[in-house]
């Protein structure tokens, strides 16, 4: 499909740089295929759902994956800035890093500040590969728990571009970007939609008769960007590790075969749960990477409903939604949004969106 179909134009001033509080006081706009837009806000999530629907929810946790340093080694040390996109195993990661053009193969650097040293000593990196999209392999200093450790200490959060390029990141950023189920280590960024949730909701949602599952799907920086191919079908997707368990997938499967319907909390927890689901809608236990692209005409086998933010124009993510509730109802949803003061983005709003019927 033309990707020039999924675009939009959004006022600036419809991009959300903080987050509301209470977090479930966010608004939401409810769309279902071939009825009317509704307006309401996240606390009447527990309301529009039915007893033995199955919540499930991502609960990666974000890393600060923002480091500065500098180049070492060199007679000149120009700044370096690296942004974490993937670990590859203990002690590498792949980064993205600006300037790129200031970095060769088997440079060094040393990230932190002078007054700012991480306990374990300097965190310096090798780089060991480039790639043409200023990607860089970088093999640190420290392995596993120690540069786990290395990282909290010296990174920062990895606010996404649309509000990094408006504001610095601040101490508050460290609590408002993280969900409260958040707790496996390993993304780069927030899955947006969970960051609506409070204590309060969750006990209206058990009240409900609503049971809330956990998968987790590490987010990578890729979710930001936008598709520059002309096609969608010439578009590579990011790939991202995924797990769900087996007592998870037997949960989520007996629910179903009861008549619950499957509720994702944000595109992470659809995608990887699209991606462990059989034709025949069964959802297998899953743990591997995950580079599923749903574009419209995809067939969707084990998620009903969709709570998610509002996303970028030409997005992946706008492709998705559009798939799941129609090209044309999405569209529609968004210019209501835009007109009505929806907030955009990470840190904006909700939508709940039903399924397109097949």
């Amino acid at each position: 499909m033309r990707t020039d179909l999924f675009d939009f134009d959004l006022p600036a001033e419809n991009i959300a740089l903080r987050p509301v509080s209470p977090r479930d006081a966010a608004r939401m706009l409810v769309v279902r295929p071939g009825g009317p837009l509704e307006d309401r806000i996240v606390r009447d999530l527990p309301g529009l759902l039915a007893p033995g629907d199955q919540l499930v929810v991502n609960d990666t946790r974000v890393i600060a994956a923002q480091l500065s340093g500098r180049r070492i080694g060199r007679p000149t040390e120009p700044k370096i800035d690296a942004t974490l996109i993937k670990r590859l195993d203990g002690s590498r990661w792949q980064a993205l890093v600006r300037p790129a053009k200031k970095l060769s193969e088997g440079d060094v650097v040393r990230f932190g500040h002078d007054d700012r040293v991480c306990l374990l000593g300097h965190l310096d990196a090798t780089v060991e590969a480039k790639g043409d999209a200023g990607e860089v392999t970088l093999s640190f200093s420290f392995h596993g728990p120690a540069l786990d450790q290395a990282i909290a200490e010296l990174g920062a959060t990895p606010l996404p571009p649309y509000i990094a390029s408006k504001r610095a990141p601040d101490a508050q950023d460290a609590a408002d970007y993280q969900t409260m189920f958040a707790a496996k280590e390993g993304a780069v960024a927030a899955p947006t939609a969970g960051l609506h949730f409070t204590p309060e909701l969750d006990a209206a949602l058990a009240e409900r008769g609503v049971t809330v599952h956990r998968v987790t799907l590490h987010v990578g920086a890729g979710t930001f960007l936008p598709v520059k191919a002309d096609d969608t079908a010439e578009h590579k997707m990011h790939a991202e590790w995924g797990t769900i368990s087996k007592a998870t997938a037997d949960a989520l499967n007996a629910a179903r075969a009861q008549g619950g319907r499957i509720v994702a909390v944000g595109t992470t927890s659809l995608r990887l749960l699209e991606s462990a689901a059989r034709p025949d809608g069964m959802i297998a236990p899953f743990a591997d990477e995950t580079s599923i692209f749903i574009t419209p005409g995809y067939r969707f086998h084990a998620v009903d409903i969709l709570m998610t933010n509002f996303h970028l124009p030409r997005s992946t993510l706008f492709m998705l939604v559009s798939a799941f509730s129609g090209l044309d109802t999405m569209q529609a949803a968004y210019r209501h949004a835009i007109e009505s003061g929806y907030r955009f983005y990470s840190y904006g709003d909700a939508s709940l969106l039903f399924r397109e019927p097949a």
